[in-house]
């Protein structure tokens, strides 16, 4: 066997030149991407102190029995030190597994799902109606855009205070049941129609996003496609499934991980519509949110935890997602 060898550098040809050291790499690509990092940097450091500081010192807390009758504060002149002790994971498995865990945990958890899975089912599904809706040649198509899209546009603490005036016994949907001579429900006080009410204020807020994203990804499809199934005898509901479904599924797919996202996070209908008055309608977000502010003492150690378990919970779930949505794709691809 012939072995080729340069005499230049005296090394054998086709040998693969050693990997330099992380050192050598971290300064080379430095040199090579000083200006990206630059301006980078100050990204960097804002979500540290804004995302990771906090996300790392609330698992901090998790570990240990951290409450507001043990934490450092301040009365008056005097400073108290913290005595919160270390207590590993006994947080998480009092939540998960304590005596108390259906009541304080399960409970709200199974609410936050069926919450989520409805809002975000009625989110998309009356959003692509009304973008169907908006895409056909209408008089007026962008007056009733303009319209539609209002309830995203007002600050979401203005139209829950509005439902919450309307919903209230005395409101005006009440007002209109009962001269109709209908059953009036206690909408902020029955447990059942406090949770139909809060997926309804949530339906109304939450349309509007999903309405104008499907209508985008309505607008990108290719009318060449709609023509050519036209022409070959499909139906409206055959074009519907063949060739507008498939062409929002990569939409789709964006605005449904984020509506889950959002909805399974959503702290402020639901705090400002009730507030501490339906314990059993709080999702896991308020729920941790009363844990740790509205109670006297304040568990801040089972509050944090019960934020781990969130991230834990949207992690895992989004995982899943994409990984479902890459096989199906892959799938349509062969």
């Amino acid at each position: 066997m012939t072995v080729a060898i340069d005499r230049a550098t005296g090394k054998r040809r086709g040998d693969r030149t050693p990997r330099p050291g992380l050192g050598r790499r971290l300064k080379n690509g430095y040199q090579r991407h000083w200006y990206a990092y630059a301006m980078i940097a100050p990204v960097v450091i804002v979500l540290g102190v804004l995302v990771l500081y906090p996300l790392a010192y609330g698992f901090y807390l998790t570990l240990t029995d951290a409450d507001s009758l043990n934490s450092a504060r301040t009365i008056g002149v005097n400073e108290i030190e913290a005595t919160y002790k270390f207590v590993g994971l006994d947080n998480y498995a009092d939540i998960l597994w304590g005596e108390t865990a259906y009541d304080r945990f399960w409970s709200h958890f199974l609410w936050t799902v069926v919450w989520t899975a409805a809002c975000v089912t009625l989110h998309y599904c009356i959003g692509l109606g009304l973008a169907l809706l908006l895409n056909q040649k209408l008089r007026g198509r962008t007056f009733y855009r303009l319209i539609l899209v209002l309830p995203w546009a007002v600050p979401t603490f203005v139209t829950v205070f509005g439902w919450r005036f309307m919903l209230a016994d005395s409101g005006i949907i009440n007002s209109a049941l009962e001269a109709l001579h209908l059953p009036a429900p206690q909408w902020l006080e029955d447990t059942f129609w406090q949770r139909f009410a809060a997926i309804m204020v949530n339906t109304w807020c939450g349309v509007p996003f999903m309405m104008v994203s499907l209508l985008g990804g309505l607008q990108s499809i290719d009318s060449s496609l709609y023509e050519a199934a036209e022409m070959d005898g499909a139906s409206a509901w055959q074009r519907f499934r063949h060739v507008t479904l498939p062409g929002l599924r990569a939409v789709s797919s964006t605005v449904v991980l984020l509506g889950i996202i959002w909805t399974f996070n959503q702290f402020a209908i639901i705090f400002l519509l009730f507030g501490n008055t339906a314990p059993d309608a709080q999702i896991l977000v308020t729920w941790a949110y009363q844990l740790g502010f509205g109670q006297q003492p304040r568990e801040f150690a089972q509050s944090a935890a019960y934020g781990i378990l969130l991230l834990a919970v949207l992690i895992v779930f989004t995982s899943f997602y994409r990984r479902w949505l890459n096989r199906d794709e892959q799938q349509l691809a062969i």
